[in-house]
């Protein structure tokens, strides 16, 4: 047994070390955003579903409160948090509209929706990018392959994080790895000499 954690742990050093190189680039832009979103004083909505509804809740958490650095807090809505909110919109109208909903009320021109996506290319994540392009939302997207019909929505001006990876679980971990480096390179932007 303990052979096969040390398996699992190499499973994930190797899925990450394969990623690494080419999320760098798209991280260090997709951080950019987020800091020309916050300082034009806009909101970031993050949505997901399942574990990725956690990776959204601990952005949102990293950056409304604090990631490693005690600051002030910024803009940032966890739209997979209130679980009376999702299930009625999901009883009254469609579980694929409890994203999108939130986003036509709380989105508005210029703010960032973060979506995150393991693979399993959930409508209810594509109907959230439709409302996003209608109210002027820009897009940033942590998927995975299989997320076909939520990438092919993606506009020229979006950007797309996706995993290259088949498996579900270490999409998460190298999606949780990249939150944490996103996390730390908006802090280093805007405060600068982070260790």
């Amino acid at each position: 047994m303990e052979q096969r954690v040390i398996e699992l742990f190499h499973r994930s050093i190797e899925a990450k070390m394969n990623v690494g190189e080419s999320l760098a680039p798209l991280l260090v832009n997709a951080s950019q955003r987020c800091v020309a979103s916050l300082l034009e004083g806009r909101k970031l909505l993050c949505a997901g579903n399942g574990a990725s509804a956690a990776m959204a809740s601990i952005l949102c958490q990293n950056l409304l409160h604090q990631y490693r650095l005690e600051r002030p807090g910024f803009a940032a809505i966890c739209l997979s948090a209130e679980a009376g909110l999702l299930t009625g919109i999901g009883s009254q109208q469609n579980f694929s509209e409890v994203f999108s909903r939130q986003v036509k009320t709380l989105g508005e021109a210029d703010d960032l929706l973060v979506l995150f996506s393991t693979g399993e290319d959930p409508a209810n994540l594509s109907q959230a990018a439709h409302a996003a392009h209608d109210r002027g939302v820009k897009l940033l997207a942590f998927t995975a392959p299989g997320d076909h019909n939520l990438r092919s929505l993606l506009a020229d001006d979006d950007l797309d994080i996706c995993v290259d990876n088949t498996d579900v679980h270490r999409v998460q971990e190298v999606q949780l790895l990249s939150l944490f480096a996103l996390c730390d390179l908006i802090d280093d932007q805007l405060f600068g000499g982070i260790n």
